[in-house]
């Protein structure tokens, strides 16, 4: 019995798998074959090998491959064969039906759904696919192409094929250009680079994923391995935390439910904004897994560096092909790369939203700055979902399951503190514990006494955002509360500013307060007092109390004569402290704070928008902020009132001199018994910053010297500090001490 009447016999019924399908859809191919040999003989009657042997394809070995006895063929055949695989084209559509209502997947039929694909373009795909799953078709196509070397099928063999007359070809010419289904799907594709031949002498070929997906054969194409990731998320929306009344979970569900209720022409384009480490991709994988889809992870940031650009649009291209084929959804990483002013992001930002708007199915972008994509996507479903960082409880919960996973029981760990002081996002702890357990093993304490709350807080400083390293200075704090003289009362202020950190969550989220404040719950204080009073050092002590980064900037760096540069290096400045869980310490205030007057130009306006700009980001910023300037008298009390802390640090009288004199040089330093600090005090009529840096260079003396510090030394640092500071080194100033002034210079003759 031959195929074709074993087709209609069971026409019928359905196809138990897809490779039953595959044969008859290469049974059809057949049958358009043997006609198409019969035809090329009666065209080419007494064709013989002769002296070419070898170098074309016979027809006795046509005959044995194709399987058919040798036969005649008249023109009135056309008619017959059409009308045969037009019945055998009904016959297998019968079958495949009879497959879909009991749900048997056939991928060649699935292939024609996914890109929309009629049955001549179906055909043409099984004239190419023939050659990728047997030998003998390469023969055939040789003979048909009277060329041996001619194994491919070209555009003039398919049309010779399927089509019936010459105005059939002329509009099967359209399935072959580049805007066609076939080819900008990237389904076929032309073999070679000869472009100057006519469109009919041109050769095609099916792309080996195409081949794969027919064959069932799950393997991602080759040339998006290294620039993609595929995932089959494990867990459900279970495993993604909250807050409490967030409602991004029933939402996204919904969402879930209604492409699966429109799984044919469902599509959507998430954007899922917000820090690292929110949980972005774990709500991406949630919202995949109630879906049962994979997910085809990209990071644009190394689809950019990888130095595939001159092949990125036809890349970006197979990645989104590959999710119609699978089918699975697309994650973007660091998406916001695209939002950059550089000409060449900005192009290929065209490239990836134009082929995402063409090809996508559900598709998730994720970045941190804000977008708003209604001139690229205003056809298309688009979602902004926003992730604020999580509530001190909601940490309190992420630090403590991360305890628990990491099966880390190590005692003394006050997860509160930790909880309230750094504002991390779900990914920051999991790295804080990763990485606090490797410093306990570098330490080779980790089996004994697991982690420790210091190796905790060095991994959790670690973990703040380096890249404000790159606009402020890092500074180690080293002073502690033994090392400033200040008045009892400003000792007392410092410590409530250091309770304020301490008890924040407490007082704001347990007890409420958040709900009565309408901007951030951050910490903005105001220092002022004449240059070496202690600012910079006491800034430096509340960090090493707390525990937390300092990071100093100097405004009068930030400070731009451009019109909108200061506000976006603010900008820039805040958005990087968002998670830095640091104090920053703004250095001469003076440079863009001042009393604010009448606006009588442009500078002003511009002036007051630059002050107006700080103060607002400072009230937003949840951290805590210090602004230090040398005149209190130029700020103006507007600003005063919106600081929750304002220090005074006035200039020492000769109780604090003392007391500072006293303290300055370490306890290692090696000093004579001689050094009148009395005198120091009195006389010496300085500033704290002066006295240290008197006592620096009397240290450097002494080294050279005697190796100890005497007030020979002394005087003679005195004397150098005055004369930077414009002072002149009168015997009233020096009294007594005026003789080693005068001495270093008779010796120095």
């Amino acid at each position: 019995m031959k195929k074709s009447e074993q087709v209609e016999k069971n026409a019928s019924s359905c196809y138990a798998y897809s490779r039953e399908h595959l044969r008859d859809e290469l049974e059809k191919l057949d049958t358009l074959l043997h006609f198409q040999v019969l035809r090329f003989r009666n065209l080419n009657p007494g064709r013989k090998a002769g002296t070419f042997a070898g170098l074309y394809i016979a027809e006795e070995e046509v005959d044995s491959v194709i399987g058919r006895a040798p036969g005649s063929y008249e023109d009135s055949d056309l008619e017959a064969q059409r009308k045969q695989v037009k019945t055998i084209q009904e016959q297998i559509f019968e079958r495949v039906k009879g497959s879909l209502s009991k749900n048997i997947y056939l991928p060649f039929y699935r292939l024609s759904r996914i890109f929309q694909l009629g049955p001549f373009e179906m055909d043409i795909i099984l004239v190419c696919l023939a050659v990728e799953l047997d030998l003998k078709y390469e023969k055939l196509y040789a003979y048909l192409q009277d060329d041996v070397t001619k194994k491919s099928p070209s555009v003039n063999l398919i049309m010779k094929l399927l089509c019936y007359t010459g105005e059939e070809k002329i509009d099967a010419r359209t399935r072959f250009f580049a805007d066609s289904p076939l080819f900008k799907f990237q389904l076929l594709t032309f073999i070679g680079s000869d472009t100057h031949r006519p469109l009919i002498n041109r050769f095609v070929k099916l792309a080996d994923r195409i081949v794969n997906f027919i064959l069932e054969q799950d393997v991602m194409d080759a040339e998006i391995f290294s620039i993609a990731k595929m995932t089959f998320p494990k867990k459900d929306w279970s495993g993604v935390l909250m807050e409490k009344g967030d409602e991004r979970k029933q939402q996204m569900s919904r969402m879930g439910e209604k492409l699966l209720r429109e799984s044919e022409t469902g599509r959507v384009v998430f954007y899922l904004k917000g820090p690292y480490g929110i949980g972005k991709k774990l709500t991406a994988e949630a919202f995949c897994y109630r879906l049962g889809l994979p997910l085809i992870i990209v990071d644009i940031n190394e689809l950019l560096d990888s130095g595939v650009q001159p092949d990125l649009e036809k890349l970006v291209k197979k990645i989104f092909i590959e999710a119609l084929l699978r089918p699975a959804a697309v994650y973007l990483e660091h998406f916001d790369r695209l939002f950059s002013e550089n000409s060449r992001e900005i192009h290929y930002q065209h490239v990836i939203i134009n082929t995402l708007k063409e090809f996508s199915f559900i598709t998730f972008t994720a970045g941190e700055k804000d977008w708003n994509p209604s001139l690229h996507l205003n056809e298309h479903p688009f979602i902004e979902v926003r992730f604020p960082l999580p509530s001190f409880q909601l940490r309190k919960q992420l630090w403590n399951i991360f305890l628990n996973d990491y099966s880390l029981h190590s005692a003394g760990l006050n997860i509160d503190e930790i909880a309230n002081k750094f504002q991390f996002t779900g990914g920051q702890i999991r790295d804080a514990f990763n990485e606090a357990g490797s410093i306990a093993m570098m330490k080779g304490s980790y089996e004994k006494e697991g982690i420790t709350m210091s190796e905790l807080y060095d991994a959790c400083n670690s973990q703040s955002n380096r890249n404000l390293s790159k606009m402020a200075r890092k500074v180690i704090p080293h002073y502690t509360w033994s090392d400033i003289v200040l008045p009892v009362d400003k000792l007392l202020q410092l410590k409530e500013m250091c309770n304020y950190v301490k008890y924040r969550q407490l007082v704001y989220d347990e007890w409420g307060f958040d709900n009565k404040i309408s901007s951030g719950t951050g910490l903005n204080v105001l220092f002022s007092g004449p240059s070496g009073t202690g600012k910079t050092m006491t800034a430096e002590i509340v960090a090493h109390e707390l525990n937390l980064n300092f990071f100093k900037i100097d405004l009068s760096c930030v400070v731009s004569k451009y019109i909108g540069e200061t506000e976006k290096n603010l900008s820039a400045i805040f958005k990087e402290a968002e998670t830095a869980n640091a104090i920053l310490f703004f250095d001469e205030a003076d440079a863009l704070f001042g009393k604010r007057s009448e606006v009588k130009d442009a500078h002003d306006r511009y002036a007051n928008i630059e002050i107006n700009y700080l103060l607002q980001k400072m009230e937003e910023h949840e951290g805590f902020v210090i602004l230090a300037t040398n005149f209190r008298r130029n700020i103006d009390e507007a600003f005063t009132r919106r600081m929750h802390f304002a220090l005074d640090f006035p200039f020492p009288d000769r109780e604090y001199r003392l007391d500072i004199w006293h303290k300055i040089f370490p306890e290692e330093t090696p000093k004579s018994s001689d050094i009148d600090y009395e005198f120091l005090a009195k006389k010496f009529k300085i500033s704290g910053g002066n006295i240290k840096n008197i006592a620096l260079n009397s240290a450097f003396l002494a080294a050279d010297n005697s190796g100890k510090v005497d007030m020979h030394h002394i005087v003679r640092a005195a004397k150098r500090e005055f004369q930077k500071m414009g002072k002149l080194c009168s015997q009233a100033e020096f009294g007594k001490y005026y003789p080693f002034i005068t001495s270093e210079a008779r010796e120095n003759r």
